[in-house]
């Protein structure tokens, strides 16, 4: 996907998402088996944070406790509440979950994010937004097989850091409530229901869980998706997952999905899109009206514009690594007409750009935003973007601003 986006972004000439998906699944086939090498290399590195301590007289039973001295909390701890008036139903499921979630793409990443480096200041900052999104009320975490280290699905990934990151928070409060969601990849050597229920139980062993909340189908396949919506109908009657959901679905494939499950007498819970003040495709798509429709959830990635919503980056200052191609210094200096206005709207509120930016897609409604958090300050701030309102006035003044400026291309498969 990272290398889709980058592609396709630096040309605006008309989609070939066929094409452009062929050339990413190819890519991905190539650097998952380099990195098979790599990823024992760093799992190496990967210290677990327990240890297995067993006393006297347990008569050889024993239990994990963290390492380097850690005191492990009491069964009395308790965590932070987080109360349900703070939480929606996701879709027509019965899982309920917080108004905000939080993206973890970028944990363990080197391919896209992080300016192609992973080491321990970036993994303490990660735990730290981890740790601050619970204290701050969000426990809606958004994760996929994919995300990690060169696609390594291995010892640095992101689901092995929230899965390690959960462990550590229940050590010291064991009755945190955490969400989780992750995501299937239809690659095309996938083939079959069975398929998914492998793939999902590979996540689980990696998230150290036994379930997940949300389950996804990350993109659609060349071929095969019926058999990929039958893997998640299956995954919910065997227990292995509370809701699932569909991500980068059109409307037509959307409607198929939902209906196919449907049958089975299983809501299609959520469809997790790109979705943001200057990129509306699943408003002229219809997928917004779509999900509306038929009462699913749409989930926005990408809330922010990875981060040009925030106000940080100028033409001056421009996003490093592959999102110098797409944020371009161009496309900065059009937009700053908007950040100034959203700016200014913010300081009413004494909120900054970036809670705007999210408090916009909450005025849509039947959204979630999954911003992605990199250290502890992000988390805070994102948590702040819920709990207030814009009026109506300011939600249209922004749409009306945001339909000046021309729009980045996002990710192809939206249009498959």
């Amino acid at each position: 996907a990272n290398i889709l986006r980058v592609r396709f972004s630096v040309s605006h000439k008309k989609p070939k998402p066929l094409l452009l998906l062929l050339i990413f699944l190819f890519q991905f086939q190539q650097n998952h088996h380099r990195s098979r090498k790599s990823a024992m290399a760093m799992a190496a590195q990967f210290t677990f944070p327990y240890k297995y301590v067993v006393s006297e007289g347990s008569r050889g039973r024993g239990r994990f406790v963290p390492k380097l001295g850690r005191a492990v909390a009491s069964g009395d701890s308790v965590a932070p509440a987080i109360s349900e008036e703070s939480k929606v139903k996701l879709g027509g499921s019965d899982l309920k979950v917080t108004k905000l979630g939080i993206g973890v793409w970028s944990w363990g990443d080197n391919s896209y994010w992080n300016d192609f480096q992973w080491d321990d200041r970036k993994l303490k900052a990660a735990k730290g937004a981890f740790d601050a999104s619970l204290d701050n009320g969000i426990d809606f975490f958004d994760t996929a097989e994919v995300y990690g280290s060169k696609f390594s699905l291995g010892a640095i990934s992101s689901e092995t850091l929230l899965g390690r990151f959960i462990r550590e928070r229940k050590e010291r409060y064991p009755g945190a409530e955490i969400s989780v969601a992750t995501k299937y990849a239809a690659l095309p050597w996938r083939l079959g229901r069975q398929s998914v229920i492998t793939a999902l139980k590979d996540s689980l062993g990696r998230l150290g869980l036994s379930s997940v909340d949300l389950y996804q189908l990350h993109w659609p396949g060349l071929w095969g998706n019926e058999g990929y919506l039958d893997g998640l109908g299956d995954a919910v009657e065997q227990g292995l997952v509370k809701a699932v959901g569909v991500s980068n679905y059109s409307e037509k494939r959307l409607r198929d999905a939902y209906e196919r499950l449907k049958k089975r007498g299983i809501p299609l819970a959520s469809n997790q899109v790109n979705y943001s003040l200057i990129y509306r495709a699943p408003e002229q798509t219809g997928v917004k009206a779509a999900c509306d429709e038929l009462g699913v959830t749409l989930i926005a990635y990408s809330p922010i514009a990875q981060g040009a919503l925030t106000g940080k980056y100028t033409p001056e200052n421009p996003p490093s690594g592959p999102r110098g191609r797409i944020y371009t210094r161009e496309f900065l200096t059009k937009l700053q007409p908007l950040l100034n206005r959203i700016k200014q709207i913010g300081e009413n509120y004494s909120k900054t750009p970036t809670q705007v930016a999210l408090n916009w897609l909450v005025a849509q409604g039947n959204v979630i935003p999954i911003p992605g958090a990199k250290n502890a300050e992000q988390a805070k701030e994102f948590a702040g973007a819920i709990g207030w309102s814009l009026t109506d006035n300011e939600v249209a003044e922004l749409r009306s601003l945001a339909s000046e400026i021309k729009p980045v291309v996002g990710f192809p498969v939206e249009y498959l």
